[in-house]
């Protein structure tokens, strides 16, 4: 049975207790933020395979076969590791620069074999299984990497396929892989079907310089450690992971920013301008790669329109407001939306966290809007204060006057219509 099957490490020996280590068979999905987290991870278990005089393979679709050795350093010269080179006829197009290599590979300790077809995946995995023929169970592999395998097969498609055929049979060869996948370049389609099948599933993080881990899948094993960040540095080689407690003290102040820009419908670029950054800079915040300066946090949450607190306040926390002065109102910008044809003031505080937002609109006499305000996935209502408006659902007209009621569940206005001769003022409520 699979939970019978033996034991071996990752090479990280603070990784091992944590999800319990590796079990002969296991595919280990290794989902990388940032390209570059998941080496050093590999890199320890090709380690862990040569002390153990394990075979490994090291399968490289994105690197040639000198860039490779360079990365390996040491690690390169054990006779227990073979190369098989997806790059020099793949995305290496077969150029002369790459072809080199090969003219001088008689002394290299370890082996380097050429795929002839990499752009056919059956040929690919037929090539890995005659190594794999040639060596012992138990064998250990990285493919380096599902993204880049993807770029040179055209189309997450084919990936499926290769991957949900490949790991089961790998599977009872008896051997232990990584799979390294970039983790914003795939469908969720595809993570799903990968996940289905893969035994073992790790998402790799980087939010403001600090590097994360978190087990997403582990089967076959107990452990209390599953959808749970655990903080590392890196060091070469050497890992080392935060004591929990240390891990769980970060403020994640970036998507906070972030919701509160939506809802007053500035975009990163115009957030930016204001601010005095780069639109680079507000995407890395909001995306808690990294921390905004002092200033730059203080000159946010004035444009905002709120106090420095909400970045840092949990969703309900502290006593709730129950009456909002208009004084309190602070103007929301309509992406897309010419300025002279429509102006709005959010009546509820952008930091609320009430299940409804409210708004005053106000169209000007003889404007015409080719859209609706907001693009909204809740309900809305909307109160006539005062004026005349007529809207389009699909191709049928609607008129409100002073004093009705608007109600839209999935509906969708093209186009809103002041026939005038005053400007129409609505309380509109966006429901979550």
């Amino acid at each position: 049975m699979a939970h019978d099957r033996m034991r071996v490490s990752t090479g990280v020996a603070e990784l091992d207790p944590i999800l319990g280590g590796l079990l002969i068979g296991d595919n280990v999905i290794w989902y990388d933020d940032a390209g570059s987290l998941a080496a050093s991870f590999a890199l320890n278990f090709l380690q862990s395979a040569v002390a153990r005089k394990k075979p490994f393979i090291y399968v490289s679709f994105d690197r040639s076969p000198k860039n490779l050795l360079d990365k390996l350093g040491p690690l390169a010269r054990s006779p227990y590791l073979t190369i098989l080179d997806c790059f020099t006829l793949g995305k290496g197009k077969g150029a002369d620069t790459f072809l080199e290599f090969y003219k001088n590979t008689e002394n290299l300790p370890c082996r380097v074999i050429q795929a002839d077809d990499p752009r056919n995946p059956d040929r690919v995995m037929d090539r890995f299984l005659e190594i794999h023929a040639s060596g012992k169970d138990d064998l250990c592999f990285v493919f380096e990497s599902l993204t880049g395998m993807q770029e040179l097969w055209e189309g997450e498609e084919e990936i499926r396929k290769f991957y949900t055929h490949t790991c089961p049979r790998l599977y009872e060869l008896n051997t232990v892989g990584y799979w390294i996948v970039e983790k914003n370049a795939h469908s969720r389609h595809l993570k799903a079907a990968i996940n289905q099948i893969a035994q073992v599933a790790i998402e790799l993080s980087l939010k403001r310089g600090n590097t994360s881990l978190c087990i997403l899948k582990a089967e076959n094993r107990e452990t209390e450690a599953l959808h749970t960040p655990y903080y590392y540095r890196t060091s070469g080689l050497h890992l080392r992971f935060a004591p929990k407690q240390q891990a769980s003290s970060t403020v994640d102040i970036g998507p906070r920013i972030r919701e509160l820009r939506t809802r007053l419908g500035l975009s990163q670029t115009e957030l930016a301008k204001q601010v005095g950054v780069t639109p680079s800079t507000i995407s890395q915040v909001e995306s808690s790669q990294i921390y905004p300066s002092l200033p730059a946090l203080i000159k946010t949450a004035e444009i905002l329109s709120v106090e420095m607190s909400a970045f840092f306040q949990e969703t309900g926390s502290g006593s709730r407001q129950v009456i909002f002065p208009e004084s309190g109102a602070v103007s929301v910008n309509i992406p897309h939306m010419p300025k002279d044809s429509i102006s709005a003031r959010q009546l509820t505080p952008l930091e609320t966290d009430a299940r409804a937002g409210a708004c005053i609109i106000e169209i000007p006499a003889g404007a015409c809007l080719q859209s609706h305000f907001f693009v909204h996935k809740g309900e809305e209502m909307g109160y006539l204060i005062s004026g005349h408006l007529e809207m389009k659902l699909g191709t049928s007209p609607a008129t409100a006057r002073s004093g009705d009621l608007i109600h839209l569940r999935s509906e969708m206005p093209s186009q809103w219509k002041n026939p005038g001769p005053e400007t129409a003022r609505l309380l509109w409520i966006k429901i979550k």
